[in-house]
């Protein structure tokens, strides 16, 4: 097996240990997945704009590796895909590869854990790129390591990885259901193999992966985390992977087959509110139009008064958009983003942590002056950057501040992928509503609720989305007094 670093760029000591500044007050991002098995293109440049098209997903670094059939050849290194590639589009020779930028839910943000990775085993290399977290991994991996078994990354990645290496089943479609279920928790792969690109989708679909076919050719396919990264390579969307589903593509064409099913799905729901690109479908469902009908609800159950509607960009956007057609306030941008100051941004130590959100929003005085705001943000975490957006926009000379969030309250860590600050620092598993408000400084604070987020993505029944974020413990005093009191204050 070939390994070609060279083009990696070398990194200052400093940074990957830089991760948790600033973004703890925000959900952190997953990661976003690529596969092209197209011979006779150039399949890097195809996986380079599909990678590019899921940046949103991970900013912490970025790899492609493409196989010729008899060896991979690979690209990575930390940072964004710019980064990485410096000199442009990668020049690597094959008939597939697989690509992947990385933000760390599971495992420091190193070289020696940027995807994908590979293992060799009895019947050749397989390759791989992974999307979710596994809740079970120290177990396994505990096991694994008195077998024998050697790791050489700190990610649950590589545990898949060895036991589909390690698997002597005679055939990959075999080693890959027997590997997988070993372990529990939410994962979306692409893998590749000297003869074959593979997608597979964890059990309960917690993470999104869709298949697309590439014009011109048909036997040109490509896999991916979100329906927008096959628009950036002008690819036919065919369907969305199926839980539990195995997918095989090579020269004879296009296999599937379960390897195992849960009866209930459970997609992670903070892909619509948060995560996915507004342009993306998942799962048969506009991103776009479920954060739409997010805002609609919001302006159902709004009582106070206001004179505007303006958005946390980018991600309360649409929301804000739904919540103006509902209520007949007009939109208005109050708040500019700086495009050059990217979610990994990571502020010098010199200057202080109240002057982040000035380095990366800026009010937009005309319209805010004088103005009752409603203000729509996707989620409240920690609450301190919501809190410096509220200054924000008051010392721009807003009468009123009325704050909208797209979600429910979030009290509960999440196990599946996504890295949320420990229990005790999420606001909402801490105080009230009301509390929550008058910490924020904000006139009125409400929720959306978890029946309206239900409707918002067309499953009133909760068959098919993950909440546990949202889940309440009966046990804690507080957080079910909060509960008590609803979702508006």
């Amino acid at each position: 097996m070939i390994f070609s670093h060279q083009n990696a760029v070398p990194q200052k000591p400093q940074a990957p240990i830089a991760r948790a500044v600033y973004q703890p007050h925000r959900w952190r991002e997953e990661c976003g997945v690529f596969g092209v098995w197209a011979p006779g293109r150039n399949v890097a440049d195809l996986c380079y704009l599909g990678l590019f098209a899921l940046q949103h997903r991970g900013q912490e670094s970025a790899g492609i590796s493409v196989t010729n059939g008899f060896h991979i050849d690979t690209v990575k290194g930390m940072g964004l895909l710019t980064d990485v590639f410096r000199s442009g589009r990668p020049v690597l020779d094959g008939h597939a590869a697989v690509g992947h930028v990385r933000y760390s839910t599971h495992g420091g943000s190193i070289h020696v854990n940027i995807q994908p990775i590979f293992a060799n085993g009895a019947h050749g290399f397989v390759g791989l790129a992974h999307n979710g977290n596994l809740t079970n991994a120290e177990v396994v991996k505990q096991n694994m390591l008195r077998e024998g078994y050697l790791f050489q990354t700190t990610t649950d990645s590589e545990i898949m990885l060895n036991l589909i290496a390690g698997s002597g089943a005679p055939d990959v479609e075999t080693k890959i259901g027997e590997s997988l279920k070993q372990v529990a928790g939410a994962f979306s792969l692409v893998l590749l193999t000297a003869d074959s690109l593979i997608g597979v989708r964890d059990p309960k679909g917690y993470r999104p992966l869709c298949l697309g076919r590439l014009p011109g050719s048909p036997d040109a396919w490509v896999l991916a985390s979100e329906s927008c990264a096959l628009d950036s390579v002008r690819a036919e969307f065919v369907r969305d992977i199926e839980a539990g589903e195995i997918i095989i593509i090579n020269r004879d064409g296009i296999r599937s087959s379960v390897y195992e099913r849960s009866e209930n799905r459970s997609g992670c729901v903070f892909e619509h509110i948060y995560f996915a690109r507004p342009d993306s479908v998942l799962d048969g469902l506009s991103v776009w139009e479920s954060r739409f009908r997010m805002g609609r609800h919001l302006a159902k159950d709004f009582k106070g008064q206001a004179d505007i509607v303006i958005p946390v960009p980018d991600t309360g956007i649409t929301a804000a958009l739904g919540f103006s057609e509902e209520s007949g306030l007009p939109y208005k941008e109050g708040l500019i983003k700086n495009r050059y100051v990217g979610r990994s941004f990571i502020m010098p130590q010199q200057i202080s942590r109240e002057a982040t959100v000035e380095m990366k929003l800026n009010p937009v005085r005309f319209n805010l002056a004088g103005q009752r705001v409603v203000l729509i943000d996707d989620s409240i975490v920690r609450g301190t950057t919501s809190a410096r957006i509220v200054s924000l926009i008051r010392r721009a000379g807003a009468k009123e501040v009325h704050m909208c969030i797209s979600s429910p309250p979030i009290t509960q860590t999440c196990h599946y992928g996504i890295d949320t600050s420990i229990r005790k620092e999420l606001i909402a598993a801490v105080k009230t509503v009301e509390e929550i408000r008058q910490t924020l400084g904000v006139d009125s604070l409400s929720y959306l609720s978890k029946t309206g987020l239900l409707e918002a993505v067309n499953d009133p029944g909760n068959l098919n989305h993950c909440l546990e974020c949202f889940w309440v413990k009966n046990t804690d005093s507080k957080t079910s007094r909060a509960e008590k009191l609803g979702n508006h204050v």
